[in-house]
């Protein structure tokens, strides 16, 4: 049985960026404006954060926008004051501090932005994650003034790990080399899976097209797959972290899927 009671979508920001970077090979000639999203999960045993936006300083200091984003032309995201995730934990209710864990699908800037703020908190992420993170083969993508903090507690796991009932983390290799979903069961809702950058747009679920960046693309289709054979086989929804459309149609916090 679930222990799962609610689910929270927490819309992070945007990102203006060229639809090759979502589909490859696709799309070329258009800019899209893809949200960052971030969920919380309210359980039995306390509060989940999943993913954890991007990091507005980065953003809105010139200095640290021209190192972290325009130097490598890159346009910045977009972050107003109703996406920080702190103002949107507020309006649910709950300081930082009291999240228990963060689950982290992969270690993007745009995944990573607010882990300052839950230094009290285990962040759990795949090892091969982790260890590519915290690596000196890294690419821009990773932001370790994001993740290298002092007083972070990881915890590091192998494999498909469940959390706790009804929230299971599954790997799902390809965009990155340690990318992990999560598959989480609600009381009303049924199962819905939490895919992260295994697809940013139902493009690609639909048609099977690759992340315009990926780490390994035989594990990135795979994974494409893994994904599509739960939404058959048990009826699942797709909550995907930058498909634009799909945000309009979501409930944003502070309301809620239960």
């Amino acid at each position: 049985m679930t222990t799962i009671r609610k689910l929270y979508v927490l819309l992070c920001g945007y990102e203006i960026l060229a639809k090759t970077i979502s589909t490859r090979d696709r799309g070329a000639r258009f800019m899209l404006c893809e949200p960052i999203s971030a969920y919380l999960l309210e359980g039995e045993d306390g509060y989940t954060l999943v993913d954890a936006g991007v990091n507005s300083t980065l953003v809105n200091d010139p200095a640290l926008c021209y190192s972290y984003y325009t130097s490598h032309g890159w346009t910045p995201p977009v972050v107003n004051p109703q996406h920080e995730l702190v103002v949107q934990l507020a309006e649910i209710g709950i300081a930082p501090e009291q999240v228990k864990r963060v689950v982290l699908t992969h270690m993007h800037m745009d995944h990573t932005g607010n882990l300052k703020h839950f230094r009290h908190a285990r962040i759990m992420v795949q090892r091969r994650e982790y260890e590519y993170a915290f690596s000196n083969a890294h690419d821009p993508a990773w932001f370790d003034a994001d993740y290298d903090l002092p007083g972070l507690h990881w915890d590091v796991i192998d494999g498909d790990h469940e959390i706790v009932p009804g929230m299971q983390a599954i790997t799902t290799f390809g965009h990155t080399s340690g990318h992990q979903s999560l598959v989480v069961e609600l009381p009303e809702t049924g199962t819905v899976i939490l895919a992260g950058d295994v697809g940013d747009l139902q493009e690609n679920f639909d048609d099977e097209v690759l992340p315009g960046i990926a780490s390994d693309d035989v594990a990135a289709l795979a994974s494409i797959r893994r994904l599509k054979q739960i939404v058959a086989e048990r009826n699942a929804q797709l909550f995907l972290c930058h498909d634009p459309q799909l945000i309009q149609r979501l409930r944003l916090a502070p309301t809620w899927y239960g």
